[in-house]
């Protein structure tokens, strides 16, 4: 299910009420849980998000979060656990054995295969259909995906071991996994495998091990073939060939995985500071724009360079603050010069080209964070294009009588350049251009009961062309239609909403930038909170507005507006008129 990307709907903190039912919830899904656990997955006073999203294929998930990380995820009503819970608590749910080389299997999406199942001695555990299963490899208790059991351990064995055994939910490695801290599995002992090397089986069954998997990953691949979907829906199975000729190449691959997920996620953090820096030198900095000022290169230029599917954080690397990474690189690397031209701001003042770190770095597939994310959810990467937003008149009861020979009826919506030629050819049918002076119009008696004040009535006997037009749409309902690309018009009476930017104090005059009515220039909200988090290293809070329907009041930390405002003008390309509130930004732009 989270084998490829999902789109965040919204991204809120739990209600007291909600986190009281979510415990209870737990409790009755896993009875097995003490009151001590319970208060440990749902603790009373840390914070609690619960995201909202919609899986590749559209299905709707709930998942609640704590320290960064998915703890559960509610599927049509249903609680299930993440693999972080599962590695807290390795026998929460039953689980299965398989061979490690299924696992990657598994992580791309296909699911597991009774010949793949290693039975221990002790037999199968006791499920039914539909009941939650987890899977772990050989020679390690921790589980590593999770999913609902498609027969029961009965079937199973009068099967005999041989098709559909558990349709997968969630992996380790998947997008939800990479939804948290990204940590490995921890190795915890398998007792089934101790009592095998204990009874000398290990030499035999290592033998055979290698025939054996091969023989589970052919049965794997041709059950998954065959095997109907009628099981399990939501998870698509993958081709799981494999040539000869790959076998040592992924081998290496495969030992570098595992010598990555050894890391703590520290050193990722260092790892991936470096490589952005590393990046965005060689291929977005450029000789003329130096000095150039430190803040400015992370926020254009390296957060830009951060592959697709992580997050760039500086505070969870080593160095904590972007002025020590960068004295690092200054004073180990000899990559750049650091000076603080300005007291308390510094700027990068030199680059060393030819240094044999960075002209050895190998530049890997750039991913802008802002143009990678999926606007509707879809599989391919929509680029957001503003909409054509045009404002329309429509036709009042009151005026009706002047558009009657244009065959325009009450309620019909005009442009206002349809207005004028209307109005225009109405003067001139009924030959009411004063012979005198031809800037003039004669007021007939329709024109007096359609656009004069009943004190005019005995006074004005003419009007300007101007001001004729600017009475006739002054009395008439002003409407606008936005046209987004590829899609039907949408007409709605009334102003367009701006876009509106305001910053609100909070309790130790802690500044928040809040955003409203994105929706309706077709703007995720969610999508724009992602951005600016990453321009700005700054939480964003996503929370419904009481009252209005379908809308989304994003808040992010700080003073942001010139940062909001820049990612509206410059990348969405929405017009200043429609954004109401920049003129709140601080002077120095900066977060306060």
């Amino acid at each position: 299910m989270f084998a490829k990307a999902f789109r965040v709907k919204s991204n809120t903190v739990i209600k007291g009420s909600d986190r009281r039912k979510l415990k209870a919830d737990i409790a009755a899904a896993f009875p097995s849980l003490s009151a001590d656990e319970l208060s440990d997955l749902v603790p009373n006073k840390e914070e609690i998000n619960v995201v909202k999203i919609y899986a590749h294929k559209g299905e709707a998930v709930t998942v609640y979060v704590l320290h960064k990380n998915p703890l559960f995820f509610e599927l049509e009503k249903r609680l299930y656990p993440t693999v972080y819970v599962l590695w807290r608590y390795p026998n929460l749910v039953p689980t299965f054995r398989t061979w490690p080389p299924v696992l990657q299997k598994l992580i791309g999406g296909a699911d597991l295969m009774l010949p793949g199942v290693v039975v221990p001695s002790s037999g199968l555990p006791g499920v039914k259909r539909g009941d939650c299963c987890a899977v772990t490899i050989v020679n390690n208790r921790a589980p590593v995906a999770l999913g609902t059991a498609a027969v029961s351990s009965e079937e199973m064995h009068s099967l005999g071991m041989k098709g559909r055994g558990l349709c997968v939910l969630h992996t380790y490695m998947d997008y939800l996994w990479a939804f948290g801290d990204k940590s490995g599995p921890p190795s915890l002992s398998d007792t089934e495998s101790e009592e095998h090397e204990v009874d000398g089986e290990d030499s035999e069954v290592s033998e055979k091990e290698d025939d054996g998997v091969e023989k589970v990953l052919q049965d794997q691949e041709s059950l998954g073939e065959s095997a109907t979907d009628q099981a399990c829906s939501g998870v698509k199975e993958l081709n799981l060939a494999e040539k000869e000729e790959e076998k040592d190449e992924k081998g290496s691959e495969q030992e570098d995985e595992n010598q990555d997920d050894q890391k703590t996620p520290q050193e990722i953090m260092d790892a991936l500071l470096l490589q952005c820096f590393l990046h965005a030198l060689k291929s977005k900095v450029k000789k003329s724009e130096l000095p150039l000022l430190t803040s400015t290169f992370l926020r254009n230029h390296m957060f830009s360079c951060c592959p697709s599917g992580t997050q760039l954080d500086i505070k969870k690397s080593s160095y904590k603050k972007l002025s020590k990474f960068l004295h690092a690189m200054q004073q180990q690397h000899h990559l750049v010069r650091v000076k603080e031209l300005t007291k308390g701001v510094e700027s990068i003042v030199e680059v060393d080209w030819k240094n044999p770190e960075l002209r050895s770095f190998s530049i890997p597939e750039e991913t802008d964070v802002e143009a990678a994310v999926v606007q509707d959810g879809g599989e391919g990467e929509i680029v957001y294009h503003p909409p054509e937003i045009t404002t329309l008149y429509s036709v009042p009861a009151r005026l009706e009588p002047l558009f009657l020979d244009a065959n325009k009826r009450k309620g019909t919506t005009l442009h206002a350049a349809e207005v004028r030629s209307i109005i225009t050819e109405y003067v001139k049918k009924n030959e009411l251009v004063d012979e005198n002076n031809k800037n003039y119009v004669t007021i007939n008696p329709a024109l007096c009961d359609c656009l004069l004040e009943k004190s005019e009535y005995q006074e004005v006997e003419s009007l300007k062309w101007d001001d004729l037009f600017s009475r006739t749409l002054g009395r008439m309902q002003e409407c606008f239609q936005v046209v987004f690309p590829g899609q039907a018009s949408i007409i709605k009476k009334g102003h367009i909403e701006p876009i509106d930017i305001s910053v609100a104090s909070r309790g130790s005059n802690k500044k928040v930038t809040m955003i409203k009515n994105l929706e309706v220039y077709g703007l995720d909200p969610a999508v724009v909170a992602a951005a600016l988090q990453h321009r700005v290293q700054a939480s964003s809070v996503l929370q419904p507005i009481p009252g209005a329907k379908d809308k989304v009041l994003v808040q992010i930390q700080g003073n942001q507006i010139h940062q909001v405002g820049n990612l509206l003008l410059d990348h969405y390309q929405i017009p200043r008129k429609y954004i109401q509130g920049l003129d709140k930004a601080s002077k120095s732009g900066k977060k306060k």
